[in-house]
């Protein structure tokens, strides 16, 4: 199976897309919602919950893994990739979504291969992200070797995540903190090209960030991002997509209330699911 994870129901919404463009495959969705959110972790506690994530879906046949969490992308991917994949489990893949959505806002083309840094790409791009996620300026590091020319703004947004994830996503709760943000982000850059929202979860206050941003700013979602990539990564690696199963199977867990998750799950992919509540090992 492909494994999706997220600290929470974040990753939901890059599920959902997955599920529209390339339904055929099998998935494994975990959410580790008992320790959600993992932005105000530290690093080392973010590592150690991914790692956790990480070896309960390879022990569920998941060949492949995706985190659909920017901040364990962040702060654990290269670090499971070659200290973990490359020692024991070397015929596994994770794959993370700080690289594809830089190449999304710094518009590479989807399949474009090149170490060669593009100096035709320039303007104000601006990245919304977790505490965790814009100190590690993993988006800054990537985005500097993909186009140096582009003007990068960075804004931590520590309480966005934490209000989606109790289901706040409407109302003046949320846009006093989106309004705050966002502002802080205009005193430095008042008018980016395109804006990235770094966390999955913030796909969820997309109409309330429209408001507070000029209308010629693209806002850019990591669901279409990361489905789009994943498709052209897998035509790219045939020798992993034939390891993967494609009888449309769906299958979810959470570290938390599974009666919950499932009901949050029916609001965000249209459908009912169902839900299995696990402990991690470790955990």
């Amino acid at each position: 199976m492909i494994g999706v994870f997220d600290s929470g129901y974040g990753g939901l919404n890059i599920l959902k897309t997955l599920l529209q463009r390339l339904p055929e495959y099998d998935y494994l969705y975990l959410g580790d919602n008992a320790r959600a959110p993992y932005g105000a972790r530290s690093c080392e506690v973010i590592y150690r919950f991914t790692l956790q994530g990480v070896r309960y879906l390879f022990s569920q046949d998941c060949a492949l893994v995706v985190l659909a969490c920017n901040t364990a992308s962040a702060r654990a991917l290269r670090t499971i990739q070659q200290r973990y994949l490359a020692v024991e489990c070397k015929d596994r893949r994770v794959l993370g979504v700080i690289r594809p959505s830089a190449e999304a806002l710094a518009r590479i083309p989807v399949g474009e291969i090149s170490s060669e840094p593009r100096f035709d790409i320039a303007g104000k791009v601006a990245i919304l992200g977790t505490q965790e996620t814009i100190q590690s300026n993993s988006f800054v590091l990537e985005l500097q070797k993909l186009a140096p020319r582009l003007e990068i703004y960075q804004q931590a947004c520590p309480l966005l995540a934490p209000l989606v994830e109790a289901g706040e996503i409407s109302g003046e709760g949320p846009s006093w903190f989106v309004r705050k943000y966002l502002a802080e982000l205009r005193i430095r850059c008042d008018a980016p090209k395109r804006i990235l929202l770094a966390c999955t979860h913030y796909a969820a206050l997309v109409p309330i960030i429209r408001q507070f941003l000029p209308n010629e700013t693209e806002i850019l979602t990591q669901d279409e991002i990361i489905a789009e990539r994943l498709k052209d990564w897998l035509v790219r690696h045939p020798e992993q997509d034939i390891r993967l199963g494609k009888t449309g199977k769906r299958l979810f867990l959470t570290t938390d209330d599974a009666s919950d998750f499932a009901a949050v799950g029916r609001s965000i992919l249209g459908t009912d699911i169902d839900c299995k509540a696990i402990r991690l090992p470790g955990e």
